[in-house]
């Protein structure tokens, strides 16, 4: 298997997959009478216990101040994304089914941000990314007003 194969099954298909458990597990909390912050905090001791075996395997404890910093901001954009996740499926009834495939759409913020930020319009094959895209974008209206 060519190593961009690995990179796609290693970063894509099998998060896709947690990420997907996460939804169930997030409503399930929410059902289960989570309230957000206690929801965040327990969330928060389940990513540093993963964190602690990553470190345990010094699989790679490279870090400096920036790169800590920044992820920091990755966990307070994620845990308020979360957050605001928990508030619709609890709060306002909001079917998973329907919720899920709207707060993917993260997708796009990540692919326009990624190919002005970090230039990589120069690697990949616009019309492709902009086809597929108008898919998503689809996608989330069908499955939004089913």
């Amino acid at each position: 298997m060519p190593p961009s194969w690995k990179g796609l099954l290693v970063g894509g298909l099998l998060p896709a997959l947690l990420f997907g458990v996460t939804g169930i597990l997030q409503k399930a909390a929410g059902r289960a009478g989570a309230g957000v912050g206690p929801y965040l905090l327990c969330t928060g001791a389940g990513v540093a216990l993963v964190g602690a075996a990553f470190a345990v395997a010094r699989l790679d404890n490279a870090v400096s101040w920036r790169a800590g910093l920044l992820a920091g901001g990755v966990g307070a954009s994620w845990g308020l994304g979360m957050a605001l996740v928990l508030i619709a499926l609890t709060r306002f009834a909001t079917p998973l089914s329907k919720l899920a495939p709207l707060y993917n759409l993260n997708t796009l913020v990540v692919v326009l941000l990624a190919l002005v930020v970090y230039a990589e319009w120069r690697d990949v094959h616009l019309a492709k990314l902009i086809a597929g895209a108008a898919l998503v974008v689809l996608g989330g209206i069908l499955v939004a007003n089913a």
